[in-house]
């Protein structure tokens, strides 16, 4: 099977463009948010990654099948209903998530509806978790 790159990939559209477009408000504020926390404990500057996702460092994966490429060390995206953080956890995922507060999860993904309903210092934990994991 031939290789294919991944549809998600750095992308040359300012955070600052794509902040602008980010509804409701209150979504848009949070994300802001979340960029300060993340760029302050990644030392690096958020990229955009494809359309809607907000990207810190880079984490190279390889599965079993062979199949590789390049995701963001620590990811969001500041969607209508929730923001959607894309963490690499390890095996701590378990016990992060039972002390980071009002949250949802899907199969990789973690939702949460404001910043609010969620310890910031545990969140921090998460971010620092996920770039260690990509180094």
């Amino acid at each position: 099977m031939a290789a294919r790159a991944n549809k998600t990939q750095p992308t040359e559209v300012t955070l600052e463009a794509f902040l602008e477009g980010v509804t409701p408000p209150e979504r848009r504020t949070d994300a802001q948010t979340l960029c300060g926390m993340v760029a302050r404990l990644s030392g690096e500057a958020g990229v955009m990654w494809g359309q809607s996702i907000i990207g810190y460092g880079r984490r190279h994966y390889r599965y079993d099948s062979g199949r590789e490429g390049d995701v963001p060390a620590v990811g969001f995206s500041p969607r209508k209903p929730a923001l959607v953080l894309y963490l690499n956890l390890g095996a701590a995922r378990e016990d992060f998530l039972a002390r980071l507060g009002k949250h949802t999860t899907g199969k990789g993904c973690i939702y949460v509806k404001r910043l609010a309903d969620v310890n910031p210092g545990v969140l921090e934990e998460m971010i620092v978790a996920s770039l260690a994991e990509a180094s």
